[in-house]
């Protein structure tokens, strides 16, 4: 079942007198449920792209539908309330706020949530994430006193408080050393596997990306062919490259 479908969506910043169109007719669906990954060099669009998805952005043009609901002419504020709601976002800078600790970060997006939680069900709620993903012995500590791979379990933690049928990793591992990004990658396949969150991977990377299930090839503004991705199984040995139609390894951006 589709989850996320775009048509023909175009992107274009106005500077001035010059027009710097990013994205040039952007159309692609991703299934409820998929991992994703969308892949490009820095320049593709991808991070447009994403900013679109996330409900961060509007198109110039073209429609995008989520969920079965044509959103690409919400308001800011409609965007708002549909992105608290539907969709989590992990940074590759992890955003955390610096002098709170990592259960007061957790806990944060539930205050703007629509649901009308006690401080006492925020609080059971961060923590039991916190917990799931190992660091309920850190659950007081300031961003600075935690690793990169700790500050970005907390930044996941955070992505999912509000349950959200969307999650977006923007580059995710960028920040991290090659052992931790493998654990968060496998992080990222177990929750997609066990809680069928559809999970939507921007990275340059050809290693992140084979983590993927979908790997979607962004160039130029425009979609070139999409690969399907045989991701291993969490625990498993990481799988090589994937072929395209053509039988070409995958290694990036063609």
């Amino acid at each position: 079942m589709t989850l996320i479908e775009l048509r023909e969506i175009r992107k274009t910043y106005y500077l001035g007198e010059v027009d710097l169109p990013v994205l040039r007719g952007i159309s692609l669906t991703i299934g409820r449920g998929e991992l994703t990954a969308l892949m490009g060099v820095s320049g593709s669009g991808k991070s447009t792209l994403m900013n679109i998805l996330g409900c961060l952005d509007h198109p110039t043009s073209g429609q995008y539908w989520l969920d079965g609901k044509e959103i690409s002419t919400l308001s800011a504020n409609q965007r708002a309330l549909l992105r608290n709601r539907m969709i989590g976002f992990v940074f590759q800078n992890f955003n955390l706020l610096p002098r709170t600790s990592a259960l007061e970060n957790v806990m944060m997006p539930l205050s703007y949530a629509p649901a009308d939680l006690s401080e006492r069900q925020m609080r059971r709620r961060a923590t039991e994430l916190l917990d799931r993903i190992g660091l309920a012995d850190r659950m007081d500590h300031q961003p600075s006193q935690l690793s990169g791979g700790q500050q970005q379990r907390v930044a996941i933690a955070r992505a999912l408080v509000n349950h959200p049928q969307v999650l977006l990793a923007d580059e995710p591992t960028g920040n991290l050393d090659s052992h931790t990004s493998e654990e968060l990658l496998r992080m990222f396949q177990e929750l997609n596997r066990s809680e069928g969150i559809t999970i939507v991977l921007v990275t340059h990377d050809p290693g992140v990306a084979r983590h993927a299930r979908q790997i979607i090839h962004i160039r130029d503004g425009l979609i070139e062919d999409g690969d399907t991705a045989f991701a291993a199984e969490p625990g498993a040995a990481g799988p090589g490259p994937a072929a395209d139609s053509a039988g070409r390894a995958d290694g990036g951006v063609a």
